[in-house]
């Protein structure tokens, strides 16, 4: 399987069920291009954990025959890197492009991506023709520049409003923020909004919050965690972008993070929205509502955030990082060079830490963590809280979540 977006996703999740062998190429570091590395990871580990043999970051060169060691009824795919692998059938799912060969040649405006430029109404440039779905450049609602992005939900929206232009009723399309879902076994996958890679190129400047809530109430059966990142204005505290992994219940909270989005609302609307609760659903205080509160607490200066990519930067000063887990947790897996003090010892074993240097705290999910960076601020430590905790930093780094302590 060549191309690691939506449909490649999807093909080598159903390639694997009709009982193949699977290898999965993609150019990039990382599938599923509009999440953030760390985010991807969990559908990394997702594909080994289904014998799925990932080749990232490794673009195809040729297609070539087989040689007389090589088995291949179809060809065999040479990667960049020399690697070749063998193939008994080839599926290419490396991205759509608009087919504007028509409209070049009738002298309608294309945009830089490629694509038709329309406008608000998705009138083209002469008057008498609209345009609609994967063929139109549209406005990124977050960033305002246009981006190509073929998906259904915002193609037959626009098609909608052209239908309204057409008969005289002035509707408008106001963008779109990239929406999306995709399953991969048993994980689910979803996104909207901006994400930082896109942020950190329109230097925007932004705050990032990582969270592994309960899919439900942890007490009521079958409740599993859910990866959640949100990015928000660290002033305003307006949402940005929202992308979240898990097993259950993911669908819901990415309906929620697109329609705030949609609404321009903050994190502080995020932590006052009143959803429906009953234990197999969610919790009291639902994933959403978490992620917002916590995001207040940074925006009020309760408590400084530290990030997983400073704990693997090339740095000729490793940061001091605290870890506050229970002894088992610990067992099962550790930030290389951190120290142990768990969060119960924490207040009669402050003289085992230094005063001279900025903590970085660390947990396995981010709450402990919080409770041990405020403790150690109100004394007097330079603290910081590792966002997201251990699973997020293991996830990143390791391309594999952290194992459950026994």
């Amino acid at each position: 399987m060549v191309g690691g977006g939506y449909v490649g996703l999807e093909m080598a999740e159903q390639l694997v069920h009709a009982g193949l062998e699977v290898a999965l190429v993609e150019a990039l570091p990382q599938v599923m291009a509009p999440l953030d590395s760390e985010m991807a990871a969990w559908l990394h580990a997702e594909l080994r954990d289904h014998q799925v043999a990932l080749h990232l970051a490794d673009p195809v060169a040729g297609f070539e025959a087989p040689t007389a060691g090589e088995s291949a009824a179809a060809s065999v795919v040479r990667l960049q890197s020399g690697t070749r692998l063998p193939a008994d059938l080839v599926v290419l799912g490396t991205g759509v492009r608009p087919e504007v060969k028509l409209a070049r040649e009738a002298g309608l405006e294309l945009g830089a991506c490629g694509g038709l430029r329309v406008d608000a109404h998705m009138r083209t440039r002469d008057p008498r023709i609209w345009a609609v779905g994967d063929a139109v450049e549209v406005r990124h609602a977050v960033l305002g520049d246009w981006q190509l992005l073929p998906l259904a939900g915002p193609a037959n929206r626009q098609g909608r409003i052209a239908a309204d232009n057409v008969f005289g009723r002035a509707s408008r399309f106001e963008g779109t923020y990239g929406t999306a879902i995709l399953r991969l076994f048993s994980l689910t996958a979803a996104c909207a909004g901006a994400n930082a890679k896109s942020l950190k190129r329109a230097a925007r400047p932004f705050e990032v919050l990582h969270l592994h809530p309960g899919s439900h109430a942890g007490y009521y059966p079958g409740a599993s965690p859910l990866a959640i990142k949100i990015l928000f204005a660290p002033d305003t505290g307006r949402l940005l972008g929202a992308q979240v992994v898990g097993r259950d219940g993911v669908d819901k909270r990415i309906d929620v993070f697109a329609t705030a989005l949609k609404a321009n609302l903050g994190v502080a609307d995020l932590a006052e929205l009143e959803l429906a609760y009953a234990p197999p659903f969610g919790s009291a205080k639902d994933p959403v509502n978490l992620a917002g509160m916590a995001a207040q607490n940074v925006l009020r200066g309760d408590v400084r955030l530290a990030h997983w990519q400073e704990l693997t930067a090339p740095d000729t000063t490793a940061p001091f990082v605290l870890d506050v887990r229970n002894p088992g947790e610990r067992a099962a897996g550790s930030i290389p060079g951190s120290v142990h003090i768990p969060l119960p010892e924490l207040r009669s074993r402050l003289g085992e830490l230094p005063r001279d240097r900025e903590i970085i705290v660390a947990c396995q999910s981010g709450q402990r963590s919080y409770f041990a960076a405020r403790m150690l601020a109100q004394r007097g430590f330079n603290a910081r809280n590792l966002t997201g905790g251990y699973r997020t930093w293991k996830t990143a780094t390791a391309g594999g979540p952290p194992r459950q302590p026994t």
